[in-house]
């Protein structure tokens, strides 16, 4: 599959290595693409990048990407598009209190599928549950069934089987997994480290 990752910071090249590994067609999408360097498949401007593309990923910086998403619409035509970010301020207190970055996107973009997945687990186990000893879980938010099993199918391929994937609903459940942020950044200074993730045991 064709895959675009808008964004070159370390998220962008976590993700887009290991969709390379599991076998995607890969380009990057940046700004300034001239500055990009060392990313392991080519690099773009944004609306070239998503021409290229059957389902965009979005590692933009979560506090800006609805204003950097926005004037990209037509770009964007119905693609699927995966936004993993969590939009925080610098005292990584959550923007949109009563809201989520997801349902914000799905509401100035409508014509997009969008599907919020990842933003609850580092980006290196995003990219590889296996770093962790045991199977944890990965969640899907989003309105349209078709693109939700899209995603499901990619993070298979990342290595999240399908017993470790949980559909929330629709893209309202997105608000549940960013406001998750806020506990995981307090673990995350706890344990000094971001190498845990979630397990649902019933």
């Amino acid at each position: 599959m064709d895959i675009t990752v808008l964004g070159t910071g370390q998220m962008a090249q976590v993700l887009g290595a290991g969709l390379l590994r599991a076998g995607h067609d890969v380009v990057f999408g940046s700004r300034d693409p001239g500055r990009a360097r060392d990313l392991p498949a080519p690099v773009l401007g944004h609306a070239e990048a998503i021409a290229r593309a059957d389902v965009v990923l979005s590692a933009l910086a979560a506090a800006h990407s609805l204003e950097t998403l926005t004037p990209l619409r037509d770009a964007l035509g119905t693609r699927v598009l995966i936004d993993i970010g969590n939009a925080v301020d610098e005292r990584m207190e959550l923007i949109y209190t009563d809201s989520s970055l997801g349902e914000r996107l799905q509401r100035a973009l409508p014509e997009v599928r969008v599907v919020k997945t990842l933003n609850t687990v580092g980006g290196p186990i995003g990219a590889d549950p296996a770093l962790l000893p045991e199977p944890t879980n990965v969640f899907l938010s989003g309105d349209d069934a078709a693109a939700k099993a899209t995603v499901a199918g990619i993070l298979a391929d990342l290595g999240w089987a399908t017993e470790q994937q949980i559909d929330l609903g629709g893209i309202a459940t997105a608000r549940a997994v960013e406001h998750w942020f806020l506990l995981f950044a307090a673990l995350m200074g706890a344990l000094r480290d971001p190498g845990f993730n979630l397990s649902i045991v019933r």
